[in-house]
């Protein structure tokens, strides 16, 4: 098929979902404020790289929802495909009827039908919405779909240190399965435990020596960053001296994503939306699976030149976008960024953060291949189980936990606590007194702990973000006491 009847094809599919959405959005209640349609589509990468995916409104990302802190909103989700969906509103303290998740008791969205939501946005900041599905052995379900779309929900009191604002989602296309090895790590500041690693290490030599193969990891062939190759779409244009905040996305179903800026540092503000004590200056931003940053960029080195991953074949691949200064021409230019390991407690305090009313451990491991070629991986020696939806953790209102995660894996664990926010106590050996996130990378063989503040009642999601780790045990229910 020529590329122009694909794409008329999709703007046909676009004009009738346009349609639907219109229908969808009238109602006893009103105009819902916003309407998102989850229906097949076609992305764009490039001229001759066409995707065929699942889409909110027919593109990718998905519209950026700019909502206002604590204005009630109402949104219609609209589901065009023959499977019942999720939406999560990632990083928002929502209560479980619309958070988005299954684990939790969130209602589907019904195949070919619709549901209206209504929920007070906050906190204030980069938040984002996606799938919550498990795909399990299906690439083309969950996240590794098109099913991302950016939030920003405004502060009631913005300090506008900036002249304007880029919004960037970073996403992979074309997956396909592989045979896993030890994933790089080297960039993740803090200490290895010895014994987390001797353990992990043991299961692994001993599954291999049984002639076990590496679990399934998933690859891509294809990265965009807004839905187009490096090269391929407008690209950022600045003039120089001004202050360019960028508010990043990773999007992704499994990858850990990095951002370099030739010439240029980035002066990070705000992680997963919320404002960090310590703005600080790094050369290289680093992302994992469903992280945000928002960092400030001084435009003050001229030329034309490429945003993009540090990884090369990742970059060359499509993994960036091109940086072009007024009155500047010519191909763009990639440079390496100096050295330097991504440290959480960069942006924090050097102080010690409150004292828990309790610890709650919680040991990663990792099964090499136990399920039909999959990894399976543990909490605490037992892998999620679906369809028990047991609670592992009862939790007292008010109070305050600290979760000791032990990271007995060689694996990078992106881990997201649903519907709260928490505070890194130590990580990696040292203290992050102030950092308020909502996803944090557990190094491999390392060790965590973070803080969060039981309020807001109901069944609590916690699990890792890496689709495969989440589809294949990591995963785990809190709940509140009665």
């Amino acid at each position: 098929m020529r590329r122009r009847d694909l794409l008329a094809m999709t703007g046909a599919a676009a004009a009738t979902a346009g349609l639907a959405s219109c229908k969808a959005r009238q109602g006893p209640a009103g105009p819902a404020d916003h309407t998102i349609h989850i229906a097949s589509g076609l992305v764009e990468l490039a001229p001759d790289k066409i995707v065929s995916t699942t889409l909110y409104n027919g593109q990718f990302p998905g519209p950026l929802l700019r909502l206002q802190q604590g204005r009630p909103v109402t949104v219609d989700i609209v589901n065009d495909t023959d499977t019942p969906e999720q939406l999560h509103w990632h990083g928002q303290f929502l209560p479980v009827d619309v958070d988005g998740s299954a684990e939790e008791g969130t209602p589907f969205i019904p195949a070919h039908g619709s549901r209206r939501i209504r929920f007070t946005p906050g906190p204030s900041g980069l938040r984002f919405y996606h799938s919550h599905l498990q795909a399990h052995g299906d690439l083309a379900a969950g996240q590794y779909s098109g099913q991302v779309g950016p939030v920003y929900v405004e502060p009631n009191r913005e300090p506008g240190h900036y002249d304007r604002e880029v919004f960037l989602t970073l996403k992979e296309f074309q997956p396909t399965l592989s045979r896993g090895g030890d994933m790089a790590m080297d960039f993740l500041a803090g200490s290895v435990d010895a014994d987390l690693k001797a353990r992990g290490e043991a299961s692994m030599n001993a599954s291999l020596a049984r002639g076990t193969p590496h679990g399934f990891e998933v690859g891509y062939g294809l990265f965009s960053i807004n839905g187009r190759k490096l090269g391929h779409g407008d690209p950022i244009r600045v003039r120089q001296g001004e202050r360019v905040l960028l508010h990043v996305v990773n999007g992704s179903a499994t990858e850990i994503r990095s951002l370099a800026l030739p010439g240029h540092s980035f002066q990070v503000v705000a992680l997963d939306g919320n404002p960090v004590p310590h703005p600080a200056e790094v050369p290289v931003l680093w992302l994992g699976t469903a992280e945000r940053v928002s960092a400030i960029v001084e435009m003050n080195h001229p030329g034309v030149w490429i945003l993009g991953d540090t990884a090369d074949d990742d970059r060359k691949n499509g993994m960036g976008i091109v940086v072009e200064y007024a009155g500047f021409g010519g191909d763009p230019v990639w440079t390496p960024p100096p050295k330097a390991p991504w440290d959480y407690v960069l942006f924090g305090e050097a102080k010690a953060t409150a004292a828990p009313d309790q610890v709650l451990d919680m040991v990663i491991a990792k099964d090499n291949a136990a399920l039909a070629g999959f990894n399976r991986w543990t909490i605490n020696g037992t892998a999620f189980d679906d369809q028990a939806m047991a609670a592992i953790f009862k939790l007292k209102r008010g109070a305050r936990y600290r979760l000791r995660l032990r990271n007995a894996s060689d694996d990078i664990h992106p881990v997201h606590l649903h519907r709260h926010s928490f505070e890194l106590a130590r990580i990696g050996g040292k203290a992050g007194g102030g950092v308020m996130k909502d996803v944090v990378m557990l190094g491999g063989y390392q060790t965590a702990e973070i803080d969060f503040v039981a309020d807001n009642p109901g069944r609590t999601l916690f699990h890792c973000h890496q689709q495969l780790h989440m589809d294949f045990g990591f995963m785990a229910l809190f709940d509140y006491e009665a």
